[in-house]
């Protein structure tokens, strides 16, 4: 603990001087507690896990192809547009569906995948499609809004040129 030293020298010349007194402060006690109390959060504080996505990618395509492809009242195609835009359509763009323009927020692209158009069909699938110059960011919400929406079947897919065909007639 802390002690208190009291010099007795006289000092030069036999003269008497006051009492010199020296404080000395044991920081032992002070270190221990410290890292006591470390130890006990460190060992009592519960780590946050990460949140992931399971993601199935696609095969390759010189392989064989063991799944039938999708019937078309059976796709939401998902496209994500350059400036956070959102454009949606059932079915395939060879058959030249009404394609929608809606955004991320909770009446938008939630909306449609909580529909009952969506969740009655339990072969639906939603295809998800990226112009070159979307956001990632963009993609990000549309995989969150899926796990939010709990929808099962999704997949990403490339643009081709019929959806850019189907786009550009907007």
């Amino acid at each position: 603990m802390a002690q208190l030293q009291e010099n007795n020298t006289t000092g030069k010349g036999g003269k008497k001087r006051a009492k010199k007194k020296f404080f000395h402060l044991d920081m032992t006690p002070m270190v221990d507690l410290a890292f006591l109390l470390l130890t006990f959060f460190m060992l009592t504080t519960t780590f946050s896990k990460l949140q992931t996505m399971e993601l199935h990618m696609p095969l390759d395509p010189k392989g064989p192809i063991d799944e039938a492809p999708i019937a078309g009242k059976n796709a939401l195609t998902v496209i994500l547009g350059e400036q956070n835009e959102v454009y949606y359509y059932f079915g395939f763009a060879g058959d030249k569906p009404a394609v929608v323009k809606t955004d991320f927020s909770a009446t938008g692209i939630r909306k449609v995948l909580v529909s009952e158009k969506i969740k009655s069909n339990r072969k639906m699938v939603v295809l998800i499609k990226a112009m070159k110059k979307s956001r990632y960011s963009n993609l990000v919400d549309l995989l969150d809004e899926i796990k939010i929406t709990d929808t099962k079947k999704y997949a990403l897919v490339d643009l081709d040129k019929t959806d850019k065909d189907l786009l550009a007639s907007l």
